[in-house]
């Protein structure tokens, strides 16, 4: 395999040289917790000899040391602890009787018997917890597994896949046992692992001996055996080797830094968030005088201020969380407590005494809340031409549109007025207007995210999504709220969700297949967009994209639906029919024309029938079309849409030109597709104003950490392209 500039190595590993990327390498401590390496826990009752025991503990302060690095380095750190339900119900009765049933055995207490730090190996007692010395910082994921191994009961391999995770190092406790077994379930999997030998112990020395031997015999069997010394090593080398970073001003005219920069420097404290609020306000007043309609409402400045104030002070000596001070806006179809949600309709204006879930999850983890912006009104349309709060315009061009029905929060994050927004996505209400603004528009399975706390616009399809600049950014986010919510009936369970091999060479090196609509549909796109999509195809191709024909049917067939079929009297009962009945002369015109066309029209129950059956067939072909265990392709890649209109035209031809824009956004959400729009070039029109090309790749339900994959590929590879 070529070499790679990125890879660390551990050159005295067995078989042979372990070599890793550490920024998709993930460290993994197994069960280094009370129960395990204290006495008085489950692990004295099963090693059985208190000489023996007390070394699962002296691997303690190297296992820390390598924590650190990995630390120190922003890399990824999983936690796992062994350990049941309080009521037992995940403990089979195998586990629970086998050696405590043993003749002649010292198994004098079982599991979820009193012991002297609580019950053994039961959740929530003192002595499951993992030590003080390894306490998980905010950010690290931390696994309850109630097996030996770590996939049984648990989401570590969608963790593993979100985080795009190729490689892994072990360290815990004990080897023969949880590491090993784990370890092997890993390999099953696809990842390259790495057992750090100094890092880990058990409760029989030759058991383990013949662990290690095993994981790494027969050529790397499962995988590799290494030491901490070489570890240390390789990060030194890596450190010492690595091109000084430029150091632009902190805050300067190009606006804030990505987000991994801007916690870097907080860590460093060469900025605090004080500094980044007074900043991101000095630039949202500026940005005023240029478009006035990105903000239905704006925090002050001063109440944003204290926020940051507190935060500081909250945090102050302690490990930072995975959003410290970073500023974002809202969708005002989503909830934030205290604070009018308006849907930019006032006549449907509601106070929350809750925030929206998402909302919560990006609080707790440490986020600062800048304001509510501005979107088609009730969220629909693509044009953001429908708000009686303004018409904001693309940060390109004050005649072009910004894309709708996220408009406001597409600006203000392509305007580099905040770090990143959560929008929605029904249509392609958050991809479209990314495209118009050069930035990220990602779009979740839909029920991966909860919808609590959200104004629906179609329950069945609504979708709260991220817009950032880059595609890091978008998955910090995403992996920040994204997570099951019991209250949501329309929450998807995590583990019904699909998952797939990885391939540890990466996306670029290890390939991956797409597809494209066929002539006829690209016809939908202007020349000049045609043009580019061909052009962003051959880039596709050119860093590790194979094309690959499909049956584009089902994807046209199902955009149609939308609007054409029951779908569109779903989003108005989901709106409120009463509502619409009586309030439909005071809402924007457009769509009151939408609306008051769709009223006069009721369907059928024989046509809604007709409708969800073919929606469950059209999803059906939809995912086999992402199987590719059975022929089927890693993306299909799509212009985000057809062209870029200006205000002017788009007021002038409202309904029929906004059908035309969602021609590739429509049916994503009707069959379960998440997508994620990508910059992909600029052009310049017929008056030499320059304007913003995007794609977007599409995925089948559950694959979105592949579809973020590739698009890191992607946008590599077209940054790279506009700085020939």
């Amino acid at each position: 395999m070529a070499t790679r500039p990125d890879l660390l190595s551990l050159p005295n590993a067995r078989p042979y040289a372990f070599q890793f990327p550490l920024a998709t390498t993930a460290l993994i401590i197994i069960d280094i917790q009370r129960d395990f390496v204290d006495p008085g826990g489950f692990g004295e009752i099963q090693c059985g000899n208190d000489e023996i025991f007390s070394r699962a503990r002296a691997i303690v302060p190297t296992v820390k040391k390598v924590l650190d690095a990995f630390r120190s380095a922003g890399a990824h750190v999983i936690h796992t602890r062994e350990g049941h339900q309080p009521d037992l119900a995940d403990l089979p009765a195998s586990k629970r009787l086998r050696q405590i049933s043993a003749p002649n055995g010292h198994h004098t207490l079982g599991i979820g018997d009193q012991g002297p730090m609580g019950r053994l190996l039961v959740r929530g007692e003192y002595g499951h917890d993992i030590i003080d010395e390894l306490t998980p910082w905010p950010g690290e994921i931390v696994i309850d597994k109630p097996g030996k191994g770590s996939f049984w009961g648990t989401d570590i391999h969608r963790i593993l896949l979100s985080r795009g995770i190729t490689h892994l190092l072990f360290a815990g406790v004990t080897t023969e046992c949880c590491v090993t077994t784990t370890l092997r379930e890993c390999n099953d999997r696809g990842y390259q692992c790495c057992i750090l030998d100094d890092c880990t112990q058990g409760f029989d020395a030759q058991q383990v001996t013949t662990s290690l031997d095993i994981i790494c015999g027969q050529d790397g069997l499962f995988g590799f055996i290494g030491t901490s010394s070489d570890f240390f090593d390789a990060i030194n080398k890596s450190l010492a080797t690595a091109t000084p970073p430029s150091t632009p001003p902190i805050l300067s005219d190009d606006g804030l830094p990505p987000i991994g920069e801007l916690l870097s420097r907080y860590k460093k404290g060469v900025i605090s968030p004080v500094e980044v609020v007074n900043f991101v306000f000095d630039r949202i007043e500026k940005y005023q005088s240029v478009d006035p309609a990105v903000w239905i409402y704006l925090e002050s400045r001063e109440n944003v201020l204290a926020a940051a104030q507190k935060l500081t002070t909250r945090y102050s000596g302690k490990p930072l969380p995975p959003l410290f001070g970073v500023p974002f806006s809202v969708k005002d179809t989503i909830d934030v407590s205290g604070i009018v949600t308006t849907a930019a309709c006032s006549q449907y204006a509601y106070t929350p005494t809750s925030h929206a879930l998402a909302v919560q999850h990006v609080l707790d983890a440490g986020g600062i809340f800048i304001g509510k912006v501005n979107l088609d009104q009730l969220a629909t349309g693509l044009s953001g031409c429908r708000s009686p709060y303004g018409i904001p315009h693309s940060v390109f061009s004050e005649k072009h549109i910004s894309g709708g029905s996220s408009s406001g929060s597409a600006v203000s994050v392509g305007a580099k007025l905040v770090s990143f927004g959560l929008a929605t996505d029904t249509a392609g209400s958050g991809r479209v207007p990314a495209a118009f603004n050069s930035i990220i528009g990602f779009k979740p399975t839909k029920g991966t995210v909860s919808a609590r706390g959200l104004v629906p616009a179609c329950r069945t399809l609504d979708t709260i999504t991220v817009v950032a600049p880059c595609i890091p950014d978008a998955r910090k986010i995403w992996q920040i709220i994204a997570r099951h919510d019991p209250l949501d009936p329309f929450s998807k369970l995590p583990h019904t969700l699909v998952t797939w091999k990885t391939d540890f060479r990466g996306p670029r090196l290890g390939s991956f297949t797409f597809a494209i609509p066929p002539p006829s549909a690209l016809e939908a796109c202007t020349p000049k967009y045609q043009d580019l999509f061909a052009r962003a195809v051959q880039i596709l191709r050119s860093c590790g994209g194979r094309l690959t024909p499909v049956d584009y049917t089902t994807f046209e067939i199902a955009g149609d639906l939308l609007y054409e079929g029951a779908l569109l009297h779903e989003r108005m009962t989901c709106i409120g029919l009463e509502f619409l009945q009586s309030k439909l002369e005071e809402l924007h015109p457009v769509i009151k024309a939408l609306f008051g066309g769709a009223l006069a029209n009721p369907p059928s129950a024989y046509d809604v029938f007709r409708d969800q059956a073919l929606q469950i067939q059209l999803t059906r072909k939809a995912q086999q079309t992402f199987d590719t265990l059975r022929g089927g392709i890693d993306v299909l890649v799509v212009p985000t849409t057809t062209q870029h209109p200006t205000i002017e035209q788009m007021t002038a031809d409202p309904l029929k030109l906004n059908s035309r824009l969602g021609t590739f956004t429509h049916y994503a959400n009707v069959v379960d597709m998440c997508g994620v729009n990508v910059p992909a070039g600029m052009y310049s029109d017929e008056e030499g104003t320059r304007l913003p090309f995007g794609i977007t790749l599409l995925g089948g339900a559950g694959y979105d950490a592949k579809v973020l994959d590739i698009a890191g590929v992607a946008e590599e590879a077209f940054r790279a392209a506009s700085a020939k």
